[in-house]
C-alpha cells in the first residue's frame, strides 16, 4: 500500500481531472462529469486505504440459470471500476443480479475490443491475432483474465449484450467471430453465443461528426494535419509513454498492448510515435476510423444479422425541422457541450470535391443526429446492405419479439442520455433500461422445438 502527501494527491487530481475532463469534453462528456470523477478521485484516496477491484463480478455454472446481461461501453469509455468508482452506465447494472460491465479498450479498434470482451468473459490471455497484430505493429497477446467472468459462455448459455455508441458495433463484430469461429482453440463458437442485441445510440453506420473532429473524407482513415483529432493523438500518446500506474489505473486508453511506455519504447519510440511512424495512430488502429462512414462501411460488409438473436435500438434524436431546416430541437435538452456539434451535425456538406462515401449518398439524409451519431446511423445496419428492421414507437408493438430483425425506437435525447448521469436524464432513464431489462428477461429467448417422436 502507498503513501502519497496530500499536496501531491491535488496535483494528481487536477492532472487527471483536467486531461480526461479535455479529452471527454471535446469528444463526448462535460464540465459536469469532471465534477463527478473530481469526487470519485477524492473517494479513491482520501477514503480508502484499499485500492478498489478493476473487476466485476464472476458468473459461475452453479449460479441460477438467468444469461447474464453485459453492458458494453463506447468511445471514451471505461468499466467497472475505473474513475474512482464512476458508473459509465450511471448505475443502470444494478437493476438486475446478473449485469457484467467491461472494462475494454476506450480508444482502440472495434476489431481490438471485440476480442478483448470475448477473454474478459472466457477467460484467458487476450489474443488479437497473428495476423492482425502484425499488420498492425502491436503484440499479438494482451491482458490475460486468470479466470473468465462467464467461463461457461457457449450456445447453451448464451449473453444478451447492451451496448452504447461504438460498443453497439463491438458487439455486431464479436458476434461475427464467433459466427467465423476466430478464436483459437475455440472451435465450437458460433453465432448463437449471442442471445440479444441492445444498440443505445449505436453507431453503425458512421457518424459525420469524425470529419467534422478531423478524419479526412477522402478516405475515412486519416486525419487532417491540423485539427482536434491531431490534439487527441498527442496527449493520449504521451499520456501512455509516460507510464504512471496510478494514472494508468485510474484511467486507461488500452493501448498498452502497443508498448508506447518509456520502458519499452525509450525516447526514441516516443518521437517515432509523435512523428506519426509507428503506434496506433499511425497504423489506423483504433477507434476513429471506424466511426467514420467509409470504415463502418468496410467493417459492415461482412457483418451479418443472424436469424436466431433479437436485435432491438434505440436511436437518439435532438434535432427538429423548421421551415426546411433542420436545427437543433432544444437548448435546455442538449449538453452544452454537444449543442455546437448538434447544430454542426445539422448542416453537414460533404465536400463537392470529393467522391460521396457510397452511391446514393445525401447529406440531407444524415442531418438528424444527437451531437455524436446520425440518426440515420443508429437505428440499424443499412450500408452497404440494409438490414431487415421495423419501427416501433411503443415496446408493445413488438411482442411478441422475433429474431433476426431490428427493431427500432426514436428517442429525444442527445447522446449522453443513457450515461453518467442518471439525475440529467430524469425519469426517462428508468423507463429506458428497465424495458432493456425486462425485454431480456421476459421475451427475448431462445426456443427449441420439440418434435414429434416419429419425426427422426
Amino acid at each position: 500500500m502507498f503513501r502519497i502527501s496530500v499536496a501531491a494527491l491535488q496535483l494528481v487530481e487536477l492532472f487527471v481531472s483536467s486531461l480526461v475532463h479535455l479529452l471527454y469534453g471535446f469528444y463526448i462528456f462535460s464540465s459536469a462529469v469532471a465534477g463527478d470523477l473530481s469526487l470519485a478521485l477524492n473517494d479513491l484516496f482520501f477514503k480508502s486505504n484499499i485500492e478498489p477491484s478493476i473487476t466485476d463480478g464472476k458468473f459461475e455454472s452453479s449460479d441460477n440459470d438467468l444469461p447474464p446481461i453485459v453492458l458494453v461501453h463506447g468511445i471514451f469509455g471505461f468499466g467497472k471500476g475505473r474513475l474512482g468508482g464512476l458508473s459509465y452506465f450511471a448505475g443502470a447494472e444494478k437493476k438486475d443480479e446478473k449485469v457484467l460491465v467491461p472494462d475494454l479498450g476506450s480508444l482502440t479498434s472495434i476489431y481490438d475490443r471485440a476480442r478483448e470482451l470475448f477473454y474478459y468473459l472466457k477467460g484467458g490471455q487476450v489474443d488479437y491475432g497473428e495476423e492482425h497484430s502484425k499488420a498492425c505493429g502491436h503484440s499479438q497477446f494482451g491482458r490475460i483474465y486468470e479466470k473468465g467472468h462467464y467461463p461457461q459462455w457457449d450456445e447453451e448459455h448464451p449473453i444478451h449484450f447492451v451496448g452504447h455508441s461504438a460498443g453497439a458495433q463491438v458487439i455486431r463484430v464479436l458476434q461475427q467471430m464467433l459466427a467465423d469461429k476466430a478464436f483459437k482453440g475455440y472451435e465450437n463458437t458460433s453465432e448463437n453465443w449471442v442471445l440479444s442485441v441492445t444498440s443505445l445510440s449505436g453507431a453503425f453506420n458512421g457518424t459525420t461528426r469524425a470529419y467534422l473532429d478531423g478524419m479526412q473524407p477522402e478516405d475515412g482513415k486519416s486525419m487532417k494535419s491540423i485539427c482536434l483529432l491531431q490534439l487527441l493523438r498527442l496527449g493520449v500518446i504521451i499520456y501512455d509513454w509516460l507510464d504512471i500506474s496510478v494514472l494508468k489505473y485510474y484511467y486507461n486508453f488500452g493501448f498498452d498492448h502497443y508498448n508506447m511506455s518509456w520502458r519499452k519504447a525509450g525516447i526514441w519510440g516516443l518521437v517515432d510515435c509523435l512523428v506519426g511512424n509507428s503506434g496506433p495512430f499511425a497504423s489506423g488502429d483504433w477507434i476513429l476510423p471506424d466511426l467514420t462512414i467509409q470504415g463502418s462501411l468496410r467493417l459492415n460488409s461482412h457483418l451479418n444479422t443472424f436469424p436466431s438473436t433479437y436485435y432491438f435500438s434505440y436511436a437518439t434524436k435532438r434535432t427538429r425541422k423548421f421551415m426546411g431546416f433542420t436545427l437543433p430541437s432544444n437548448i435546455l435538452g442538449i449538453h452544452p457541450l454537444l449543442y455546437i456539434r448538434v447544430l454542426q451535425m445539422s448542416q453537414w456538406r460533404h465536400q463537392p470535391d470529393v467522391p460521396p462515401p457510397f452511391k446514393g449518398y445525401r447529406d440531407e439524409d444524415w442531418w438528424d443526429n444527437d451531437g455524436a451519431i446520425n440518426t440515420l446511423s443508429m437505428t440499424h445496419p443499412r450500408f452497404p446492405v440494409e438490414h431487415p428492421s421495423r419501427f416501433v414507437v411503443e415496446d408493445s408493438e413488438c411482442h411478441p419479439l422475433q429474431p433476426g430483425i431490428w427493431y427500432y425506437k426514436i428517442v429525444e435525447g442527445d447522446h449522453i442520455l443513457f450515461i453518467v448521469n442518471r439525475e440529467r436524464a430524469g425519469v426517462q432513464f428508468d423507463l429506458i433500461y428497465d424495458s432493456i431489462f425486462e425485454r431480456c428477461r421476459k421475451h427475448a429467448f431462445r426456443k427449441i422445438p420439440t418434435m414429434p417422436d416419429h419425426v427422426q
